[in-house]
């Protein structure tokens, strides 16, 4: 089982790359946005459900 702290620094670092890459207006960032948040939705409903 993935350890819950690795997916909310896995969340956060890939947010950090999409909000560079938004910065930066280079190509799939708002792919990383989503992912990035999606990471860290997960983590929270799994914090609030545990």
């Amino acid at each position: 089982m993935v350890n819950h702290a690795k997916i909310k620094y896995l969340g956060l670092s890939i947010t950090s790359f999409a909000i560079l890459f938004k910065l930066m207006s280079w190509q799939y960032a708002q792919y990383l946005l989503i992912l990035g948040l999606s990471f860290l939705g997960i983590y929270f409903l799994i914090k609030v459900f545990k």
